[in-house]
């Protein structure tokens, strides 16, 4: 449930006067509020265009899913 009263509030305060919880919460807030109508968040056009890219290497074989814990252990051995 979103907090509005406490989001109205917020907004009167200058964000450089706002703590770093004051923040997470108006943030929290907001997208909140955005999840509550995905449908009128129209994406960008270039989105699609990059979806199709990474797509691509799936459909021709060249490229495949990996599953969560190989993923995790990859990053784990390629950063120091």
């Amino acid at each position: 449930m979103i907090d509005v009263g406490w989001l109205l509030m917020s907004t009167t305060k200058p964000l450089e006067e706002m703590s770093v919880a004051e923040k997470i919460q108006m943030m929290e807030s907001l997208w909140d509020d955005l999840c509550q109508k995905p449908d009128d968040i129209e994406s960008p056009a270039w989105h699609q265009a990059i979806l199709a890219q990474r797509e691509d290497p799936l459909g021709t074989g060249e490229d495949a899913f990996e599953d969560w814990d190989s993923a995790k252990r990859n990053i784990r051995n390629q950063v120091p």
